[in-house]
């Protein structure tokens, strides 16, 4: 007789999965609006990302979220989105906090999104710097990588999504939470484009 061990996917690999459609989508707003046309395009971009990392990083004060993501301090960019802000003489954006329901579990879905952007902001840090002039010291410290390195801090990340103290049972809630975070963006970028 022999016995069969059903093999859950990681919660990174369902994430990975089970939102490639929305990232997708992000690619397709982020060509329409073309923030590195201009530095005035840009500046909109980064409102939008202003006000995205302000909801992620509302979710920091959560213990729980805390206890599941042990670096959560170096983390989040909505202070370096600011002060490229100011760099770029723009005002803060004004926005209600989109984040302030959520919690554990949907919480991490919420930064998987925000951390995956980090991972995938390279290029867009690459042409910030050619087609704008702008660097991690003046504009573009939103788009810099984690002194620890883009690719390290991934995997400290996804190591805290796969980690034995998440319950797989909790893990449709986190998918949930970054189709909302995803969302979220959306939602800014459109906001903030169609003002142009």
């Amino acid at each position: 007789m022999t016995t069969s061990t059903e093999v859950r996917p990681s919660l990174s690999s369902r994430l990975k999965h089970e939102t490639a459609a929305q990232h997708e989508r992000m690619h397709t707003l982020m060509e329409a609006a073309d923030p590195f046309a201009s530095r005035d395009g840009y500046a909109r971009f980064v409102a939008a990302q202003y006000l995205f990392q302000r909801d992620v990083e509302h979710l920091f004060e959560d213990a729980a979220v805390r206890a599941a993501v042990p670096d959560l301090d170096g983390r989040g960019r909505a202070a370096a989105s600011q002060a490229d802000l100011a760099d770029l003489e723009r005002e803060l954006p004004q926005a209600d906090l989109a984040s302030a329901g959520v919690a554990m579990p949907e919480a991490l879905g919420w930064l998987y999104v925000s951390e995956g952007s980090t991972l995938g902001a390279a290029f867009l840090f690459k042409a910030a710097q050619e087609k704008l002039g702008l660097s991690a010291e003046f504009g573009a410290r939103n788009l810099a990588a984690y002194p620890q390195g883009r690719a390290a801090a991934w995997r400290n990340f996804v190591a805290a999504l796969d980690s034995d103290a998440l319950d797989a049972r909790t893990h449709d809630a986190v998918i949930a939470g970054a189709n909302a975070a995803y969302d979220r963006f959306a939602r800014l970028l459109a906001r903030t484009f169609e003002t142009a």
